[in-house]
């Protein structure tokens, strides 16, 4: 099985790549491709995903911490 990578974009979605499955808070599963744009801004009309509400609306830039 290929490794699934989860990017964190600057001000936007979370960009999930590689063979994964989406499941609801009831245990269904959501229809998606092996690539989607997750909403992490709250403002997208059709959550889970992201469609680009977030323009001008929300900002996060999120970087990991390094390690020394």
């Amino acid at each position: 099985m290929e490794k699934v990578q989860i990017k964190v974009n600057d001000n936007g979605s979370l960009r999930v790549t590689g063979e994964f499955e989406l499941i609801d808070a009831e245990g269904n599963v959501i229809p998606s491709k092996k690539i989607a744009s997750l909403c992490r801004c709250g403002l997208s009309q059709k959550k889970p995903f992201c469609d680009a509400s977030h323009k001008g609306k929300f900002e996060s830039c999120v970087r990991a911490e390094q390690m020394l």
